[in-house]
């Protein structure tokens, strides 16, 4: 920490999603953005010039860093993320938290041991229409949940595992929300791993979730279906519905008889604001604080051991593509 107790940040890994992880340190206002890191030192040196960093190697960085984002691919992740906190550096790790269950539990052991923050970044928790929602689950019987994820990635030559990729979203949204692990799932899927579909059993919750590159729409959709009502969150529009006391009724005019079903849709406040600047701002104070993350490396592991389940099941049930049939 700076003597004027700024916090001096660091990313390593900046593609897309760790150049925005840069700029917004470089925009918190008790953060110094002080250097960046990257494999590609010209990619490295672009983004640390645009943000007023410098662009250094991972030992250098971290020997000035009192927090680091770690966006670098997820094979990568159990060695650059202890790397990190045996230099005594917290960290924030992209999701998934890494490529195998005991890593995640190895690093959350030495996080733990070390007296470090480790939290992992599943950003739609941050998303406030998701906030909003927690802030109702607790006063509503729960029947059911379904997500949608769908849409062509921006980069169309993106094409990871959807599941990683994707519905891992979704499967920390549901968990956190019902702060529950599945009993019980199905999964299947395309064999080139582009949509995917599970249902999962929580107890006496159904969820339904749905990722996929191949829908030429994109989609960022949860529905949970509650005994009192029915609640629509939008993560793109940031928007969440309420629709509750559906009447049906019969009505005469003219002597004709017509019916009509009417509906209460409520709108609740959803505070305006960029999931990733919030996920930053929980980070940097968790750090402060020393208390726990929002997202815990628990979390995490909770997360991928799941979408490992959901990916078993796709492989063995695996739709293939379709092919052209030769004449």
């Amino acid at each position: 920490m700076t003597d004027d107790n700024r916090f001096r940040a660091g990313v390593i890994g900046v593609g897309s999603m760790g150049e925005n992880h840069a700029r917004v340190y470089s925009e918190l206002p008790n953060v110094d953005l002080v250097g960046v890191s990257d494999r590609d030192r010209s990619v490295a040196r672009r983004v640390a010039s645009e943000f007023g960093a410098t662009a250094v190697t991972i030992e250098a960085l971290l020997d000035h860093c009192d927090l680091v984002t770690v966006a670098v691919p997820t094979h990568a992740h159990a060695d650059v993320v202890s790397t990190c906190l045996e230099s005594g550096t917290h960290v924030l790790v992209e999701k998934p938290i890494t490529g195998s269950v005991a890593d995640g539990r190895a690093l959350a052991a030495k996080a733990r041991d070390e007296g470090l923050v480790l939290q992992v970044g599943h950003i739609e928790r941050f998303n406030p229409a998701v906030q909003t929602l927690t802030e109702l689950i607790d006063d509503l019987d729960v029947i059911a949940v379904e997500a949608e994820r769908l849409g062509p990635p921006v980069d169309r030559t993106a094409r990871g595992n959807v599941v990683f990729d994707l519905m891992v979203h979704d499967v920390d949204v549901v968990g956190s929300i019902l702060d529950e692990r599945p009993d019980a799932l199905t999964a299947t899927g395309t064999e080139d791993g582009q949509y995917a579909t599970a249902n999962m059993q929580y107890d006496d919750v159904i969820a339904s979730l749905t990722a996929s590159r191949l829908t030429q729409k994109k989609v960022r959709k949860l529905t949970v279906t509650a005994r009192e009502c029915l609640v629509e969150v939008d993560y793109l529009e940031q928007s969440v519905l309420i629709h509750r006391d559906s009447y049906p009724e019969y009505l005469t005019d003219d002597g004709q008889n017509r019916y009509r079903h009417e509906s209460v849709v409520e709108r609740p406040r959803v505070s305006n604001g960029e999931p990733l600047r919030h996920e930053l701002e929980a980070f940097v104070e968790a750090v402060q604080t020393g208390s726990e993350p929002e997202v815990t490396p628990e979390d995490g592991i909770a997360a991928l051991e799941t979408i490992q389940r959901i990916d078993s099941l796709v492989a063995d049930d695996a739709v293939p593509p379709e092919r052209e049939v030769e004449a």
